[in-house]
């Protein structure tokens, strides 16, 4: 191996595995830990879902697709960003993913030069900064935890005003992971009057559209479609994660590079998950409303239960995570207190310095699991909250 270990793409070098799933892995040996780790829905994917997916085999829909998606697939996916966010794409516009993972790699490879600047808001999933890295690009980060989370025009001009020209792009995400906040439709605009006009090309990951609590949802897309990719997808609005089925939306001038880029890295998205995800869009618009209104009991149970143990928290309006701030009495070491947690007390959040800059002293922590190991989980945590106290006392 040392004659081929200086051989690699150096940006690889760059990068390491994801921090979450890492934790994830170390803390399941424990005997009995309630893991409220990664953020995968526990709902079943809708019967009807399913059983469009068995038909799809049992029917022979198992050869290649058109490398953009199935057609039925792509005239959906226009008519549910219609109907559910006022926002108009043709066909043509939208590409069928390998998850919405595979859509912000197909973003990023379509736009990105070596040492092109990427700003990201943080805290953030951890997949961003790896992508940008692996593609040679370089992100900024802009820490937003002074202001509940929430990205300002301010913020934006100050990044660049300090690194000018070199900004290529911008990636938001609302609701965002890991803190579970949304916009409004006012901050929204006001993003997208600094942007608008200068070369910046913006990627927003929308994944979590269909879990926003209490108020619509808002697309940067709405008033800046002209320099805007729009990734979604099926994952969590129809609890599909392992069926791998994301979507690209942008315009047609973006969208005509984007698609090479696509074509060469997997030819199409599988066609039987493409088949099954027609079927949700069309005939399942609505399936996350039941899930949707269960997360809202978990978050608030969740909320009350962890602020009267001295934990800060902005209350997220979407998504299904908490980002909790430990409080200033016990262990201020995001890894170390998870850690001593899942050892002592058989609880796994994942730390909050896995999300970048303005993720230490946090901890983030998935409600997409049953209300019983969630009454479990915060019973357990009260334990340890009480221990740790009478210890520091």
């Amino acid at each position: 191996m040392t004659l081929l270990a200086n051989r690699f793409n150096q940006n690889v070098h760059k990068i390491g595995t994801s921090a979450i799933r890492d934790f994830d892995q170390a803390v399941s040996i424990i005997e009995g830990v309630i893991k409220l780790t990664l953020g995968e829905p526990d709902f079943n994917t809708p019967d009807h879902v399913k059983e469009a997916g068995i038909q799809a085999i049992k029917n022979n829909r198992t050869t290649y697709a058109p490398t953009p998606g199935l057609p039925d697939l792509l005239q959906a996916a226009s008519q549910f960003m219609q109907d559910k966010y006022d926002l108009n794409y043709a066909t043509d516009e939208v590409i069928a993913t390998i998850g919405a993972t595979e859509a912000l790699s197909t973003a990023l490879q379509t736009i990105l030069n070596p040492g092109d600047k990427v700003l990201v808001p943080n805290p953030m999933f951890s997949l961003y900064e790896s992508m940008i890295l692996v593609n040679g690009g370089e992100p900024v980060h802009i820490n937003t935890a002074s202001n509940d989370f929430i990205l300002t025009p301010e913020m934006i001009e100050a990044a660049l005003a300090e690194h000018g020209e070199s900004i290529k792009a911008i990636i938001l995400n609302y609701p965002t992971n890991p803190t579970g906040v949304m916009w409004t439709a006012e901050d929204a605009q006001k993003i997208a009057e600094v942007l608008k006009g200068k070369p910046i090309f913006v990627i927003s990951d929308e994944i979590y559209s269909e879990l926003v609590f209490e108020q619509p949802h808002v697309s940067i897309a709405s008033y800046l479609r002209e320099q805007t990719f729009v990734i979604n997808g099926v994952s969590k609005s129809h609890s599909m994660t392992g069926w791998r089925l994301g979507l690209l939306f942008a315009p047609r001038e973006m969208m005509n590079e984007a698609v090479k880029v696509h074509q060469n890295m997997v030819t199409c998205a599988t066609t039987i998950s493409q088949v099954a995800a027609t079927e949700a869009l069309v005939n399942g618009a609505d399936d996350a409303i039941p899930m949707r209104e269960e997360y809202i009991k978990r978050r608030d149970y969740i909320y009350d239960a962890m602020t009267a143990l001295g934990f800060k928290i902005v209350k997220p309006n979407g998504a299904f995570y908490i980002f909790a701030e430990i409080p200033s009495d016990l262990e201020q070491d995001s890894f170390k207190f998870c850690l001593d947690l899942a050892k002592s007390n058989a609880v796994a959040f994942i730390p909050g310095n896995a999300f970048g800059i303005g993720g230490e002293n946090f901890v983030r922590l998935s409600y997409a699991a049953s209300m019983d190991n969630i009454e479990k989980a915060m019973d357990r945590l009260k334990q340890f909250i009480d221990n740790q106290r009478q210890i520091n006392d």
